[in-house]
């Protein structure tokens, strides 16, 4: 009952300075709203991030053509193809950490629909590539390793080519033009989004590998087999750096490079890629947090402050009260609930503004935001903590007054 006693007090005592009290829980609300708010965004960028990084696939290694050395002369990163469909089946075949291998060669064409027209980029793959990158075929079918072997003029398309080419139609069983060759349009692909590095994933066209060298890209009759890269999946997280080193000593004894001779190819990781973009994020929403943070400890301050001007005005009702037999106590609970008071008020309202300004910047600066249960809980716990914290030394002065001095202080 003595508590509630002090609440009723505290609260008292709060209305009657309801300006100087608002003023002082700014501070509060400023501090929960910038952690709410910040957060949001940092958590936002993350769960972004981890959305890509689900979109290009599980497990996956990509293998480029490296530089190789001509003349004297050292020839930049895919320069020269140096790898080719054999190397991919041999990957999958002789790999035994890797579950799919399939070889691609890309490049960009005008693709035109009636009176539409638009340039995309013309992927051309094996079946295995849509498994490997975790595409679907939600209309029509996926084109099969007959069709690369027969060279078919059969296509699959991106969401995006949809949209700029088709509109409201259908576009399964529609005839399509890529480089004045007429390709039937046998499925559309999964949506996918943006890639991590910005790139519209559903902007493409996935041909047979084949088809796409001899009817659309070109090939040199010297070189057919050739292909601009490999995409690997590894049989799992724990399998990828073991796939790594089984494809570098692979294609090192299938390319005949000797001992110290640099590798004509380059295996890249996605995973540690995309996991180093990943923990980058998630410092930076701590980091945005922490920073957001001080303005609760500034707002600490100022209850403080606050509330050592209140027990000096009111030294002489303290001084009362502890002549007529109140304990020092009750003296010390009754500032010390105002402090706390101010504090979860500022937290209540700080929360409802950290809420309003996530969905703000995430509908006006179209920035992904996620707010976080999690947060919300532990800045409004701060909040509560800091009233304690600053409020305990105001509190305790004003419980150990002397009676006497406190009565005749004016």
């Amino acid at each position: 009952m003595k508590i509630l006693a002090s609440v009723r007090i505290a609260l008292r005592a709060l209305r009657v300075n309801r300006l100087r009290s608002a003023l002082t829980m700014l501070g509060i609300i400023i501090g929960v709203a910038a952690v709410i708010a910040m957060v949001a965004v940092g958590s936002g960028a993350t769960a972004r991030i981890a959305e890509q990084i689900k979109s290009i696939g599980s497990d996956v290694i990509i293998i480029l053509s490296g530089s190789v050395t001509s003349g004297g002369i050292r020839l930049g990163h895919g320069s020269v193809q140096t790898l080719s469909e054999e190397d991919a089946k041999a990957i999958a075949l002789e790999c035994p950490a890797v579950a799919a291998a399939s070889p691609s060669v890309r490049g960009t064409a005008q693709v035109v629909f009636g009176n539409n027209n638009w340039s995309t980029v013309i992927q051309g793959t094996a079946p295995e590539y849509l498994e490997i990158r975790d595409y679907r075929v939600v209309s029509g079918r996926p084109f099969t390793w007959q069709d690369v072997d027969g060279a078919t003029k059969v296509a699959l398309v991106g969401r995006t080519v949809v949209e700029n080419l088709f509109g409201g139609t259908d576009p399964v069983g529609q005839i399509v033009r890529i480089k004045k060759v007429p390709f039937t349009v046998l499925g559309v692909l999964s949506p996918k989004g943006q890639s991590p590095w910005g790139q519209d994933q559903d902007d493409i066209i996935l041909l047979p590998i084949s088809t796409t060298k001899k009817k659309v890209l070109g090939v040199s009759q010297a070189n057919a087999r050739a292909v601009g890269a490999i995409v690997v999946q590894a049989r799992g997280p724990m399998m990828m750096k073991e796939a790594e080193a089984q494809i570098g000593a692979l294609l090192r004894q299938r390319h005949r490079l000797q001992p110290g001779q640099e590798d004509d190819f380059n295996v890249r990781n996605l995973s540690e890629v995309f996991a180093a973009q990943e923990d980058s994020a998630r410092v930076m929403s701590i980091l945005l947090g922490a920073i957001a943070s001080v303005s609760l400890v500034v707002g600490g301050i100022g209850i403080m402050n606050i509330m050592l001007v209140s027990v000096t005005e009111r030294t002489r009702e303290i001084g009362l009260r502890l002549a007529v037999g109140a304990r020092a106590r009750d003296i010390l609970t009754q500032f010390l609930v105002e402090a706390v008071t101010l504090s979860l008020v500022g937290g209540l309202i700080g929360i409802a503004l950290g809420l309003l300004a996530s969905l703000s910047i995430s509908y006006l600066a179209k920035w992904s935001t996620l707010i976080s249960g999690g947060a919300i809980l532990l800045a409004f716990a701060f909040s509560a903590l800091v009233g304690v914290f600053f409020g305990y030394y105001p509190a305790r002065k004003a419980a150990f007054l002397d009676p006497i001095e406190a009565l005749r202080y004016e």
